[in-house]
C-alpha cells in the first residue's frame, strides 16, 4: 500500500544557512566522526573534531571530509594546513574518546596546540608527517588529492588513504575485518547528541540468479 502521508517540503533557497544545517545533520544520520590532525607549515600541531566525513571509494582508499571556514571566508587551521602541507591523519573515535573529541571541538586561538590543551598525545605516522592521535583506535594517514569550494562557507577535500593504523587487539589480519563492537565506534547525531552501535541485522547480498530464481524465471 502506498503512504499517502504528505510530504514538508523545504526549498533550500528559502532556508537560513542554520536551519540547512539543522535539517541535514538530523537527517543523515549517524555520521562518522573524523578527528583530524595535522602540521602547519611551521610545525604546529592542530587537531578538530569534523562529522561531515566518510569513505567515498576503495580502489584507492579514498575519504571526503567536509571542512567549514569562518563568516568572513577565512579557512580554518584543518583547512588551512591541508591546503599548504598536503597530509592529514583522520583519527576515528571510540568512546573512550567521546570527551577529549568535543574538548577539542572549541575554537581556540590559532596559537593554542589541541593536543596539549586538551591531554592527547601524539603518535608518529608511518607516511604522512603530521602526526595522530595515539589514543584513537584507528589512524587513517592521507594525502590529499582535491579541495574543492562548495559555496562560501565549505571546502570538501579529497583524502587518499595511504596508511590504515589499527590498533592489533581491534583487527582479524587473516579475514581484513576490524569487529566494531570491540572498537566500539560512536557516531554524530545532530547538536549534542551521539550513538553507539545497538543492535544489528543482518541482509544476506542477493546475486541477480538468486533473484530471478526467487521470481521463478
Amino acid at each position: 500500500m502506498t503512504d499517502a502521508r504528505r510530504t514538508v517540503d523545504l526549498d533550500v533557497a528559502g532556508l537560513a544557512e542554520r536551519d540547512a544545517y539543522k535539517i541535514l545533520g538530523s537527517l543523515v544520520i549517524p555520521r562518522p566522526i573524523a578527528f583530524v590532525s595535522t602540521r602547519s607549515a611551521d610545525g604546529r600541531l592542530n587537531c578538530a573534531p569534523f562529522s561531515f566525513f566518510n569513505a567515498v571509494g576503495y580502489a584507492p582508499p579514498v575519504i571526503a571530509l567536509g571542512i567549514e571556514q569562518w563568516d568572513d571566508g577565512r579557512e580554518k587551521d584543518t583547512g588551512l594546513n591541508i591546503r599548504r602541507t598536503g597530509e592529514f591523519v583522520v583519527n576515528l573515535v571510540d568512546e573512550a574518546l567521546a570527551e577529549k573529541m568535543n574538548l577539542a571541538a572549541i575554537d581556540f586561538p590559532e596559537e593554542v596546540d589541541e593536543f596539549a590543551e586538551v591531554g592527547l598525545t601524539p603518535a608518529p605516522s608511518v607516511k604522512v608527517a603530521p602526526p595522530g592521535i595515539a589514543e584513537s583506535p584507528v589512524r587513517l594517514e592521507c594525502v590529499s588529492r582535491a579541495l574543492v569550494q562548495v559555496g562560501r562557507k565549505h571546502t570538501v577535500a579529497i583524502g587518499e588513504v595511504v596508511c590504515f593504523r589499527v590498533r592489533d587487539d581491534l583487527i582479524d589480519v587473516e579475514k581484513m575485518h576490524v569487529d566494531p563492537d570491540r572498537w566500539q565506534p560512536i557516531g554524530r547525531l545532530i547538536g549534542g547528541d551521539y550513538a553507539r552501535i545497538g543492535d544489528r541485522f543482518g541482509l544476506p547480498r542477493v546475486s541477480l540468479a538468486d533473484w530471478n530464481e526467487s521470481k521463478g524465471g
